[in-house]
């Protein structure tokens, strides 16, 4: 019969066996898969150009207050003086991208939007990815009516359209602002996240790594925090930087519904191509065309980014 201290004698040196063998691969030149894949980012000229057009407008948006010529709710008598119903003054000294409807300088509105877009985009991806990794990991870590509760509830979500859902959940508020955007944008993005940790957990379950950890004694909360949840993240991540552009483009769609905030004097793309590239456009199409082409290309930018980290973060691909 082995005694309990010969048990955890074995269980130290089998420790101790492990953590020979990792220091002589890492001494042999081993790479991990996250070095492998940033290396691998650093070669793939479409991620150099995602991220290239995703670091711009991040910088434009910080620094609007430095980037833009003008303040972007002031109305100048040089602009005004010229309004009509059938005429918006284009490109002057000192206005590089013309007037708005309303007499403001449209490139000061155009920088500040970038702020505003960003910034209900992220937020929402953020809410989104922080709520879906929680019900993502109790489902994956309980398992049982647990997971068949939540997993279902998740279904009932993504059988509907996200678009649709996010306008029946803005609808259902009482007014609309642009925090009922960010929040319906986020709730329809909860089940992606939910289920695609859920998915990685349960193949974490049966690897070799988890196996070994339960066989060594560690508690299931650890196995499920140190062991199951970090190697599952990956897939998360990489889904996240994906939704960025959605969840961009649902939150422009929104206001360009008139679903968004209904304050005329904050400067954000869809609100802009909506309200004022819509109504003028046969006026002005510029009006239209500049925060389309924004909004375009945020999303591309973060598509780019995001295939190419998931395509780097493959192990398939390691060479």
């Amino acid at each position: 019969m082995t005694r309990p201290g010969g048990l955890s004698t074995l269980a130290e040196h089998k420790r101790r066996r492990i953590d020979e063998l990792t220091a002589r691969t890492a001494q042999a030149g081993g790479v991990s898969l996250i070095r492998d894949a940033g290396r691998r980012l650093l070669r793939n000229p479409t991620a150099i150009v995602g991220a290239t057009i995703i670091l711009l407008f991040l910088v434009i948006a910080i620094f609007a207050p430095l980037v833009a010529p003008h303040d972007p709710v002031q109305r100048f008598p040089e602009l005004t003086q010229d309004l009509t119903v059938d005429h918006i003054p284009g490109p002057t000294a000192g206005h590089p991208l013309g007037s708005d409807p309303l007499g403001r300088d449209f490139a000061s509105r155009m920088v500040y939007g970038a702020r505003q877009t960003l910034f209900v985009g992220v937020l929402a991806t953020m809410i989104g990815l922080l709520i879906g990794v929680l019900l993502g990991a109790i489902a994956g870590a309980v398992g049982g009516w647990v997971d068949v509760l939540i997993m279902r509830f998740t279904d009932v979500m993504l059988a509907l359209p996200s678009l649709l859902l996010a306008i029946t959940l803005v609808a259902l508020a009482r007014e609309s602002t642009q925090w009922t955007v960010i929040m319906a944008v986020a709730i329809v993005n909860v089940p992606i996240f939910a289920r695609l940790l859920r998915g990685s957990m349960l193949a974490q379950r049966e690897s070799d790594h988890v196996l070994a950890a339960r066989a060594l004694g560690v508690k299931r909360r650890d196995v499920v925090t140190r062991h199951m949840l970090p190697n599952s993240l990956t897939a998360v991540i990489v889904q996240a930087t994906l939704t960025f552009a959605v969840a961009i483009l649902d939150a422009a769609a929104l206001s360009f519904l008139g679903l968004g905030d209904p304050d005329i004097n904050r400067a954000e793309w869809g609100l802009m191509l909506g309200v004022d590239g819509v109504r003028y456009f046969e006026v002005r199409p510029e009006l239209a065309y500049f925060p389309a082409l924004a909004i375009i290309l945020v999303a591309l930018g973060f598509t780019l980014l995001g295939e190419s980290m998931r395509e780097a973060l493959d192990p398939k691909n390691r060479r």
